[in-house]
């Protein structure tokens, strides 16, 4: 066996081993975590919307520990709003229809349910190390369920996955886009997104924080603007747009009315791999921000699942639909079901651009996109740097161990965006969704096992605001134990 034949062997075992990873079970548990968690909240994601948006912009200038629930809010929308709300979007309609889009609305309000249970256990479980907040699932499942191995396995998928394997993916979708739009060489795109992602993350997770706040709203509104104005351009078209967007997610259009089976699963799993929710990365980061009970810090990250799937997905789905640059293929059989009087073929990215191009031009739709998808792709790369930063932080604890962990990380993840820009492994980016996929599986049944203390939580906030009172949370008076640091600052305030 030649060493190219070992390596396709290889390539094909570990794309294999994804499709297991994120087999329909993986999908349909995430979903039914989402219904569970909606059902027992009593869908905390509609009844408090209008607090979930008041906390967002609350912030304690006294507290000088932590991050304020934006820059917590931000850094998950970094890492939520990626190259998917471009591709991922165009590839459920090409291969679901204009249906799938409704059924990723569908997870996305169930979802909110999800990430609000896990960002709250996220906060309950945080701990205060060297004057930065720290939390996530494996800090919730070695206090909360005393399963120290698990939380381990967990934090190790998280910095192989996050750390090493998916940033070099990212950066070489960033050279690509660069290289087709303005011809520039791949190595001096890899060099440069090197050097700023070196300079952020040294600053450690205030810098990113800082960043974060800045440019992840700003990208997703300018985004969302230029989708607002092709949607106006094609304004004629919007009531059949939404005719066929209901039809087909009910199986009644006459064209993709046969695969009612693929527009469903498109749209759960497209809107799964999306928002995250569940999956525990949102979860990672929630447990940074500095609030005055966790619950509230639960209705944030329930409200970033809203703005990347309801409002940034939404932006790419309207312009594709309403300027009709798509394809419908039968995944099953490759037959065209659909075909637009665009020259398109399979799903792609060229279904945004061609959307854009409708009304700005070629030549600014393909810019536009490639601009879009650089700062979709490195804010990811943000946000997966912080995510293996923290599983690092907890595998080794503090001291010299810790330092030298992370600076290691630092120099593998610079060395790896560079690699990547100038060398795509398909290896790579499987391996990495086996890793999150298994963050996934542990993440949300770990979820599902510690929510008791979550809706406990949710019940005494709801409680104290009835009373009129600000509320507190004492874990004891909850019967939850290892919650340290609310014990000791019940308002969550610490004495700086």
């Amino acid at each position: 066996m030649t060493f190219v034949e070992l390596q396709n062997l290889v390539e094909q075992g570990v794309s294999h081993l994804s499709a297991w990873v994120w087999s329909p079970p993986l999908v349909a548990l995430c979903l039914l975590a989402g219904l569970y968690f909606s059902f027992r909240t009593r869908f905390v994601q509609i009844r408090h919307f209008g607090e979930m948006v008041r906390l967002l912009f609350t912030n304690d200038k006294k507290q000088k520990t932590g991050i304020s629930s934006f820059q917590a809010f931000s850094m998950a929308l970094s890492g939520r709003v990626g190259t998917g709300n471009i591709v991922g979007v165009a590839t459920a309609i090409g291969y679901g229809g204009p249906g799938a889009i409704v059924w990723m609305w569908v997870i996305a309000f169930f979802g909110a349910g999800s990430a609000f249970v896990e960002a709250t256990l996220a906060q309950i479980f945080k701990e205060n190390h060297n004057g930065q907040f720290r939390g996530g699932p494996s800090y919730y499942i070695e206090k909360g369920l005393k399963f120290k191995w698990l939380a381990v396995t967990f934090a190790v998928c998280s910095v192989v996955a996050c750390g090493i394997l998916l940033p070099p993916v990212q950066c070489n979708g960033i050279a690509i886009a660069f290289a087709n739009s303005f011809q520039i060489k791949p190595v001096y795109v890899g060099a440069t997104v090197a050097l700023l992602l070196g300079l952020l993350i040294i600053g450690g997770v205030k810098r990113i924080a800082h960043v974060a706040q800045v440019v992840a709203p700003f990208m997703a509104m300018v985004y969302v603007v230029m989708a607002v104005v092709v949607l106006c351009a094609h304004y004629a078209v919007i009531p059949s747009v939404l005719k066929e967007m209901l039809s087909g997610a009910l199986g009644l259009d006459k064209i993709t009315g046969g695969i009612l089976g693929s527009t469903i699963a498109w749209g759960v799993k497209r809107g799964i791999y999306s928002n995250e929710a569940g999956q525990g990365t949102g979860a990672l980061v929630a447990g940074a921000a500095k609030v005055s009970h966790p619950v509230k810090q639960g209705m944030v990250q329930g409200f970033s699942v809203y703005i990347d799937t309801l409002l940034v997905c939404t932006a790419t789905a309207v312009m594709i639909l309403a300027a009709e640059t798509y394809n419908v293929v039968d995944a099953a059989t490759g037959q065209y079901l659909y075909t637009s009087s665009y020259a398109l073929g399979a799903p792609d990215v060229s279904y945004t651009s061609t959307a854009i191009s409708t009304v700005f031009g070629q030549t600014v739709g393909s810019i536009s996109v490639a601009v879009a998808l650089a700062f979709f792709a490195f804010t990811t790369i943000m946000a997966y740097y912080y995510y293996a930063e923290t599983s690092i932080v907890y595998l080794f604890g503090k001291g010299r161990r810790e330092h030298v962990a992370v600076w290691i990380l630092r120099f593998v993840i610079v060395l790896s965006v560079f690699y990547g820009s100038m060398k795509s492994a398909k290896a790579a980016w499987d391996l990495g969704d086996i890793g999150v996929g298994t963050m996934a599986w542990i993440n949300v049944v770990a979820i599902l096992l510690l929510s008791p203390k979550a809706l406990k939580t949710l019940k005494s906030y709801e409680k104290q605001q009835k009373e009129g009172k600000e509320p507190v949370f004492y874990p004891k008076e909850l019967d939850i134990k290892n919650a340290d640091f609310w014990e000791q600052h019940p308002n969550g305030v610490i004495d700086n």
